[in-house]
């Protein structure tokens, strides 16, 4: 089997998820499991601070999104949804509205295959479905 050969900004975008979970599980400080986890991806500059900044707005930014995933995620309590889910749709509804370089199309993909690559087999079609949802909530 071959392995997939991502683009950078995926990686930073895993780096970002790997990060926004330990956060969740309190292993470490947020921080510290960051620069960690930076550490052994070996990021370009540019894609580092891509990293940073997405990182630092889901920090700033988690109750925002929390809420909008509450308000598409219909008889879905929060505590329900996996660490996993929860970081993955945060983090692209933080990129989706506050980081509109990329286009929406580019950052739900990106969350499905992050889903399909960390989640479960159901993760994969739960992201699309509520990321498909917010994004029709923006400007386009």
């Amino acid at each position: 089997m071959t392995k997939v050969k991502h683009p950078p900004r995926h990686k930073a975008r895993e780096l970002v998820l790997q990060s926004l979970y330990a956060m969740d599980c309190g292993s470490a400080e947020p921080e510290e499991s960051f620069e960690q986890l930076s550490d052994e991806m070996s990021l370009s500059e540019r894609h580092q601070d891509f990293a940073s900044q997405l990182f630092a707005l889901c920090r700033e930014n988690i109750q925002w999104a929390d809420g909008e995933i509450s308000r598409l995620a219909k008889n879905w309590n929060l505590e329900r949804i996996n660490y996993i889910d929860r970081n993955i749709l945060r983090m692209a509804m933080i990129e989706l509205q506050y980081m509109p370089d990329a286009p929406y199309k580019v950052v739900i993909n990106e969350a499905i295959e992050l889903a399909k690559t960390f989640s479960t087999r159901e993760s994969s079609s739960f992201v699309n479905g509520i990321l498909d949802s917010f994004s029709k909530t923006l400007s386009h």
